[in-house]
């Protein structure tokens, strides 16, 4: 009887090779299981230069502006000038001429020609009361002189006498009233007469009225161009020196306060090179003004003068759209951090993290200030450091991390 083989070889092999298949089983699990990096965004520390500012739009405008207006109710010349054009002072910027007399209806010229044979009327009684009063005047003279023959006689008293140099008298200022009304009735019917004579280009006019400009500068606006006939105070045109100009800003209040006269501005964003300027003036008096999200907000006028020289803001006009930089603080060669890299910790306190290594590491910092993009740090960190800017949740300390390529 044969006995059954038994390969010993072949099973401690099958074995071995289980094994290796269990382990590298358990090593997938694992490496399956196991933390992966955390993909994060890095920047480095530098030392520069600090800037604090409060930032808000804006708009310019020239110093002194000039509104040309008529002085009385005309018909205007059509105003050859346009804005840019260059004025001296003294020169005529527009010609009025009187304004013709309106149009003449119906209803009206009847009215007009009633009025006109009311005011002859007028005139021939103010010729009838000026022969009377002549007649009268006559028989005061003559009775004047009867009267001195029978003084001169004895037979009337003295005060007769002067009672009939009286009567004289009085007859003659009465001929003096009644010409003077003679003279009104005659201007009422001349003035009644006007109000029947056709209105036309051919009719008799004053003489024009020429508009000089006040200053020299440069035409800004020009709202009406065009001939016509305007009221009293109609603006004309405005004139201005555009190398004289200025920044208005409307600073919160509570922002204001932070940016005293002198203060440096950066005048940005207005489609040109930055330039500087000054804050000259803070209105006293502020002012509510409704925000874009409908929040009532206390606001002033804020007045900047700008300095760099008129070469850089050239281009710049009246009217213009900028943004304005109030530097309220500013440091040089300090310790700048991304404002992104900063997180609040440790009550009230500020930290970030570091890359060391490939890990996070965990660091306070103490930050004397900041703005829209950077941080100062007094402590902390190292210029040439990498920090991780705004970190994902993920991130703890001693995390590995890895740097996203940008």
């Amino acid at each position: 009887m044969t006995k059954p083989h038994f390969d010993f070889k072949a099973r401690l092999g099958g074995k071995a090779w289980a094994a290796i298949g269990i382990l590298a089983g358990a090593a997938a699990l694992a490496w399956a299981f196991s933390p992966r990096p955390v993909d994060v965004e890095t920047a480095a520390v530098e030392r520069g230069r600090f800037e604090q500012a409060i930032e808000e739009d804006g708009r310019t405008r020239v110093k002194d502006r000039y509104t040309i207006s008529a002085p009385v109710a005309a018909r205007m010349a059509r105003i050859t000038l346009r804005e840019g054009d260059a004025v001296a002072a003294g020169d005529a910027v527009a010609v009025l001429t009187p304004v013709m007399s309106a149009m003449v209806d119906d209803r009206s010229m009847r009215e007009a020609t009633a009025r006109l044979q009311a005011a002859t009327a007028g005139v021939n009684v103010a010729d009838a009361r000026i022969a009377r009063a002549r007649v009268a005047q006559e028989d005061a003279r003559l009775e004047l002189q009867r009267t001195e023959r029978l003084a001169r006689e004895g037979f009337v008293a003295a005060s007769r006498l002067d009672s009939a140099r009286l009567a004289l008298d009085a007859a003659a200022r009465d001929l003096d009233a009644a010409r003077a009304q003679r003279d009104v009735a005659a201007q009422e019917r001349e003035q009644a007469a006007a109000a029947l004579r056709p209105a036309g280009a051919g009719a008799e006019r004053g003489g024009p009225l020429v508009v000089r400009s006040p200053v020299a500068g440069v035409v800004l606006r020009v709202p009406a161009q065009s001939e016509s006939t305007i009221p009293a105070g109609t603006p004309l045109l405005d004139v201005g020196d555009p190398m004289r100009m200025e920044v208005l800003a409307q600073l919160l209040t509570t922002d204001a306060v932070q940016a005293p006269p002198g203060t440096r501005a950066v005048i940005e964003r207005w489609g040109g090179p930055p330039v500087t300027g000054a804050v000259r003036l803070i209105e006293p008096a502020g002012f509510t003004k409704v925000s874009a999200l409908g929040i009532e907000e206390q606001r002033v006028n804020v007045l900047i003068d700008l300095t760099s020289p008129p070469q850089a803001w050239r281009a710049m006009g009246d009217g213009y759209r900028v943004t304005v930089r109030l530097i309220t603080a500013s440091a040089d060669g300090v310790l700048l951090a991304p404002v992104g890299a900063l997180f609040p910790y440790a009550d009230g306190g500020m930290a970030l993290y570091r890359l060391d290594g490939g890990r996070a590491r965990l660091q306070a910092v103490d930050v004397a200030g900041r703005n829209s993009t950077v941080a100062w740090l007094r402590g902390g960190a190292q210029a040439g450091q990498q920090v991780i800017v705004y970190p994902p949740p993920a991130v703890a300390d001693g995390k590995r991390v890895n740097v996203r390529k940008p």
